[in-house]
């Protein structure tokens, strides 16, 4: 009995890492414990925001539409454009505000499967004092769990 209850234990963890989540029929976002902004709540924000902004590769910011943000500007948008092909549903907007007024917002698609890969297409929109800028992309998961827009 003892053997046969850790087999289904077993078995269930196995496939918690397959899960998925979502909001709403056909969207599912691909679910992930921890990541690059799971170390931001106990560990070293510079050193988990420095990675993220190594693997996001300057991300859509580093474009025309992020020629204004200053350096914290920057990290929170690249932030932002991690958290939205994370952890957030299809559709939904994650926001970012800089320390004066420019602010922007980041929007994903339904993941797709590239081979192997998990992939979003993804725009981000920036608020910056001038005329509205939005780029979009798209970016595929690495084996590390980080994300890198393909170009």
């Amino acid at each position: 009995m003892k053997v046969r209850t850790l087999i289904v234990v077993a078995a269930l963890g196995a496939l918690a890492g397959c899960n998925t989540t979502g909001s709403g029929a056909g969207t599912s976002t691909p679910a992930r414990s921890g990541g690059l902004l799971g170390s931001l709540g106990g560990g070293s924000t510079s050193t988990a925001s420095s990675a993220i902004i190594e693997a996001m590769n300057g991300g859509l910011i580093k474009g025309s539409i992020g020629a204004n943000l200053s350096e914290s500007e920057r990290v929170s948008a690249l932030e932002a454009e991690y958290r939205a092909l994370e952890y957030t549903p299809s559709g939904e907007k994650v926001t970012w505000k800089g320390s004066g007024s420019n602010s922007g917002e980041v929007t994903a698609a339904q993941a797709y499967r590239v081979g192997s890969q998990d992939c979003r297409q993804y725009s981000h929109t920036v608020f910056a004092g001038g005329p509205v800028g939005t780029a979009r992309g798209t970016a595929c998961r690495n084996a590390d769990g980080s994300w890198t827009p393909l170009t």
